[in-house]
Formats: structure tokens, sequence, C-alpha cells
């Protein structure tokens, strides 16, 4: 790997679907472009450890997953620079770009910025969410994808989501076992999303989705309609328990729950750049303001892939390719005619991947009481901050997220808010009888991940680290 410069025309931030499209896209029409990615190699969340891994059989993780390999050895064979291990904790305006890289800080800058920065997971926060042995199905995938790790004992998964089904397929094709799934998908979803069902039928996904889905039924306990959920144990996790509907509540050993209901858009370094949230009501969350090309408000920054909406990796791809096309048009490189021209059959392929887009956000949007908890349940993990604070704190006059911050120190923590900012977005709405949209986010501030000060330190004594550090 070729020593990070101090600058580029382009820099792509994520090397997910999006940003490995994004990067090879501009550095095939002659953009220099840097790739800076968190993880040791290229792939991002949907197909980590893609050029590694030891699961090598490809009915484990599926034709899909595989299909990631493509895109990798096509930006490999590009002359855009990838640069791993690098945590990028700024994005200011004017293209000023701070990372971290074996425990130094550097400042770069771009000309413009592509941030293809994905998504995680939605937060569900159950009571007893907290213990040993419950985690998300995105980390027991991670471990799957990374290391071929398979959990032992009596597995549950519980939630909702197309990602849920899919783990579970994946980890039984790799042998192993699952005690339950526990659907949490409010049957009233059904009804509501049939409206958009023949989109979804003529979508790439709905086949495929329904031969998983009767597979895992095939060979695992499913509870459908499950309107209640906890965890509870004594120092772990020992006991789920559980409600059907309105019937009493039953009880399931459990030695590992992995929970799940849908992924968002990660956040954090976009709204730190400037970029406005806008609140999407069809997937509950808040996503950044773009145009259809990625181009934030903010000149010289675009969003790609699932960090402006979630759609699907084939989707995140074309969305990273239509915003770099869209960079070479405002770098002066191609002009506008030629964007077009070029977008056109990504735009088209757009349209197929995102049909019947609108079943599966209706279909699996989250029930209430899994997203806005209540009593002792803790919401924000980091600073140990609970449901009925962050109500108590609404009642006496706590309008929004950064008030809640003041008072209760909520979002302060390690994640930034990763894990609590939509929860805590929502609880307020309702005590206030209001839209999430009227609430807003977290406002953001660099550094958006965690960097000791010793690596603050190591940057450059200009005037520009001078004032970056006095910004953070």
């Amino acid at each position: 790997m070729s020593a990070l410069r101090e600058r580029y025309a382009l820099a792509v931030i994520g090397a997910g679907p999006a940003g490995l499209a994004a990067a090879t896209t501009s550095s095939e029409l002659g953009i220099d472009t840097v790739l800076l990615d968190e993880q040791h190699a290229p792939g991002g969340q949907i197909y980590r450890a893609i050029t590694e891994t030891t699961v090598r059989a490809p009915a484990v993780l599926g034709a899909d997953y595989w299909r990631g390999a493509a895109l990798v050895e096509r930006f490999r064979a590009s002359a855009a620079q990838h640069v791993a291990n690098a945590t990028v904790w700024s994005v200011a305006q004017g293209g000023e770009i701070g990372v971290s890289i074996d425990g130094a800080a550097r400042l770069i800058q771009a000309q413009h910025i592509i941030l293809a920065t994905g998504a995680l997971e939605r937060p569900m926060p159950i009571p007893g969410w907290t213990l040993p042995g419950v985690m998300t199905v995105g980390g027991a995938q991670i471990l799957l994808k990374s290391s071929g790790l398979l959990a032992e004992g009596r597995i549950v998964l519980a939630g909702s989501g197309p990602l849920l089904w899919l783990f579970a397929a994946q980890h039984l094709a790799a042998g192993g076992a699952l005690a339950a799934l526990l659907d949490t998908t409010p049957r009233s979803n059904f009804w509501a999303a049939a409206r958009h069902l023949p989109g979804f039928l003529a979508s790439p996904y709905a086949a495929k989705g329904a031969r998983l889905i009767a597979s895992v039924r095939r060979r695992v306990r499913v509870v459908g309609n499950v309107t209640a959920l906890r965890a509870d144990g004594d120092g772990r996790l020992e006991t789920i328990v559980y409600r059907r509907g309105d019937g009493p509540e039953q009880r399931l050993a459990s030695d590992l729950l992995l929970l799940h209901q849908g992924v968002v858009p990660n956040l954090n370094l976009v709204l730190a750049a400037g970029c406005g949230p806008v609140w999407d009501d069809a997937q509950l969350c808040f996503r950044p303001a773009v145009d259809a090309w990625g181009a934030s408000a903010i000149a010289g920054v675009a969003v790609a892939g699932d960090g402006a909406g979630i759609e699907g990796a084939e989707a995140a791809a074309l969305r990273g390719r239509v915003a770099a096309l869209d960079a070479a048009h405002r770098l002066g490189r191609i002009d506008r005619t030629a964007r077009d021209r070029e977008a056109a059959p990504d735009r088209a392929a757009l349209a197929r991947w995102t049909r019947g887009r609108a079943f599966l956000d209706r279909l699996y949007r989250p029930a209430r009481q899994f997203r806005l908890p209540d009593g002792d349940t803790i919401v924000c993990r980091c600073e140990e901050v609970t449901a009925r604070q962050l109500r108590d704190a609404a009642a006496l006059g706590a309008a929004g997220p950064n008030q809640m911050k003041a008072l209760l120190r909520c979002g302060m923590g390690p994640c930034q808010g990763r894990l609590c900012g939509l929860t805590v977005t929502e609880l307020i709405a309702e005590a206030r009888n209001v839209a999430p949209a009227e609430i807003g986010y977290y406002r953001l501030r660099p550094p958006v991940k965690p960097i000791t000060l010793g690596e603050l330190a190591s940057l450059p004594k200009s005037d520009a680290a001078i004032k970056a550090v006095a910004r953070s």
C-alpha cells in the first residue's frame, strides 16, 4: 500500500458496495482517488472478509455474498489507492478529512468527498438486552464471515427483518443449530404491506426470500406474533420470556439471544460533516438530505449507499457509481451529457433493484413496543440511561436529544449515540405527542470516533492542524 498523501481529487470513505463502486468508477475515469476504510480488507459489512473468510463453501454465505468478489476484484484492478485500518473521525467543510492510522492522526484534503458509511442495526432495547449472552444478529454474522465462528448451545433469534432470516439460513448451512426463532413482525403489517405486494413480486428478491424463509421454517421452531420479549438471568442470560398476541407469558431456556429488527443509515460522520437529517417515516429513521445523485447541501460532499437510505447491497453499489459520475462532472472530468449518458444504465438498474422496497419497509416495520421501552430498560448503553429517566426528563421539558445529552449524558459515550439516538428521539416525540421530525437528532461534532490525545498530538503542527484540534 502506498503512503497516504496530503491531497486527492476524490476521497471515498467506506469500502462497502457503495464505496468500492464509487472509488472504482472515479479511478477508471482518471480521477486521483483514495478509499479510506476502518477494516483491514475491503467489503464493508455486507461483504465483510470476502477476500479472506475461512467459510469457503458457497452455499453457506450464499450467492449474494459472493457477488461482492467481483466488486473487490474490479476495485483492486483500478488505480484507486486503498488505505485500510483508517479511522475517519472528521470531515470538515472545504474537504478536510481527519483520519487516524496506526495510532497517528493525519489531516488530508480532497476536492470532493463521497461518504459511503453504510448501515447499522436498529436498536432493539428490550429488558435485559445488556446481559452477557445477548447480542445482535449482525454481530454474530460478522463472527461467521470473518472467522468462521459458530455459537453453540441453546441459540434463539428474535426480532424481525430480512437479515434475521438470512443469518438463520447461513447459520444452519454452516452446521449450526437454532433452538427457536421468535418473530416479532406485527400481524397487522401483513395487511398494510399487501397493497405493495405486486411490486415486490416483480422484484429480484421475492422468490429468493420465499425460498430462504421456507428453508428455515423446515428446520427451526418459528414462533410468530411475538408481542412482548425480555431476557432474564442472574449475571448472564438464562431465560427468554415472551408473549404471543394477548396470551400468557412463556419461558424459553437459552444460552444466547440474537436480536435484530432491521438496519438504518449510519449517520454520525455524515451529520458531523454538516449534512442535514431528514426523517423517513417509511423506514422509521433519519437519513441525510441528498439529491438523486447523492449530492448534499454541503459543497463537495455526497452520500452513497445505505448511508443515504436502506435499499440493499446491489442498489448501494449502483448508488456509489452514480455518485462517482456526478463527482466526475463536478470536478470537470466529464460534462453533464456524458454523466447522464453513463448513469442511465445504472439508474435503470436501480429501478429494478429497489422495486418492492415499499413492501419490505411496511412488512418489517418494527412494532412500537420494541422501539420505545419503558421502566428501567437501558436505552443508552454507554451511560446506562434508562427509559424512565428519559421519560421523566421529557415530562420536565427536555425538548430534544441535545437537551437530554446535557441532562443525562445519553449519546456522550464511545458509540456517540449510534445505539440510542433513534430511541431517544422517538421517546421524546411520543412524550410531546409530535412527529420525530420535529424533535430532530443529536448534534454531532468531530471527533465522531474515539481518538486519544496522543493521536491528536501527532498531528503536524500546521495552522490547519491547530484549527482541527481546536474544533474537536
